[in-house]
């Protein structure tokens, strides 16, 4: 269960009660595990949310209850088999794993490009949050990849926690640490932009941790699609401790082979100059910033790759209260966001129409407020 490796136990372990998923990642060419009906603090697991790869390459996810004796090794593979069995070529699901022949040809690949891997920057905007930001470059400093730096950008601090945490782990490895002073995420990515000109920018929240091999695969997608200027990557669940994570996470489809709940600030790789051709981070957003980015890429003639194995995993809000205040910030920026994109190419707002986006009604008010905001921001004179 590879999942553990990267992702921290949940701060609270109450004795007793629920726990709605425990998270697994799963590699078939490992034997598969057995999936215990009681979680080691006393919760009674419910489900089991499953990434399963083959030779580290994602096929797919699933969720998959677990009956009171738990599931077994057959019974677990049985599920996979009816789930994702049609991306398994007609193999059967093993038990005991497989053991190739020769070297897969996804593990082959990899190797090829990390032999001749172009330098990364991988950015992570915070604000007030130290512990997740030292989890998030933790994972960042664990990656297997020879050649990035982490360039970590401190939104309108009120303290020192997270600069104190980039200088210890600067201590560590390659991180540099950032200060914008205008509060906004657009601030933050267009720092982060300004500051690393001519480089691959790799975007990470610091809610997120990064799989081992996040970097690897963002160069891997640069290499296979020349003609790429954006990569989107898979955005998994690091825990499901709550109901309320469980709800968020069903959201999207399941059993798909990408999925993007919100691929946004944890999942997005951009080629050099390609965020600086699109007119940079619409400083008015307070969200949906990226989406308004990448729409600017394609309107411009650009192109937008998905890659299923440039995972992060991301840590969602357990407040039930929190998930529908972020849910409805989100919307709100979406509706901002789609109004600048009707503001710059009105015939879209026709096709809007007619694809039933009602709630975007909203949109022209965030906006202009939004806009009202970040000119006040750029009149103040920090010292």
């Amino acid at each position: 269960m590879k999942a553990d490796r990267l992702l921290a136990a949940p701060e609270v372990a109450p004795n007793g009660g629920e726990l709605p998923a425990v998270v697994l990642d799963l590699d078939l060419a490992d034997p598969l595990p057995s999936v215990a009906a009681v979680h080691t603090d006393g919760r009674r697991v419910l489900r089991a949310w499953t990434l399963v790869r083959l030779f580290n390459e994602p096929l797919g996810t699933m969720l998959v209850d677990v009956p009171g004796r738990g599931l077994r090794p057959a019974e677990l593979g049985a599920a996979i088999q009816e789930a994702l069995g049609d991306r398994l070529g007609g193999l059967p699901v093993p038990l005991d794993g497989y053991t190739p022949a020769t070297e897969p040809a996804f593990l082959a690949r990899r190797r090829a490009v990390l032999a001749t891997a172009p330098h990364i920057t991988a950015v992570v905007c915070t604000r007030e949050r130290p512990g997740a930001l030292a989890r998030c470059l933790d994972s960042l400093l664990a990656q297997r990849y020879p050649a990035f730096r982490v360039l970590v950008v401190d939104n309108a601090p009120i303290t020192g926690a997270c600069a104190e945490v980039a200088r210890a782990a600067a201590r560590r490895g390659p991180v540099e640490y950032l200060v914008e002073n205008r509060a906004g995420i657009a601030f933050a990515r267009n720092a982060a932009v300004r500051a690393a000109p001519g480089q691959i920018l790799a975007w990470i929240d610091d809610e997120a941790v990064a799989d081992p091999h996040w970097l690897a695969e963002i160069a891997r997608a640069l290499d296979e699609h020349p003609q790429a200027d954006v990569v989107a990557g898979a955005v998994m669940p690091a825990e499901l401790e709550s109901r309320a994570q469980l709800w968020f996470e069903q959201q999207a489809p399941a059993n798909e082979p990408v999925r993007f709940p919100y691929a946004g600030r944890a999942g997005l790789a951009f080629r050099p100059g390609v965020i600086e051709r699109a007119g940079l981070f619409d400083t008015a957003l307070t969200a949906a910033e990226d989406l308004l980015a990448v729409n600017r890429v394609l309107a411009g003639g650009g192109k937008v790759v998905t890659q299923p194995s440039v995972v992060t995993w991301r840590y969602h809000p357990s407040d039930r209260d929190d998930v529908r205040r972020r849910i409805a910030a989100r919307q709100r920026g979406l509706a901002a966001a789609y109004t600048r994109m009707v503001f710059e190419k009105p015939a879209l707002a026709w096709k809007l129409v007619r694809a039933g986006r009602w709630g975007l009604l909203a949109g022209p008010r965030a906006y202009l407020r939004g806009r009202r905001a970040a000119r006040a921001q750029d009149q103040v004179t920090w010292k």
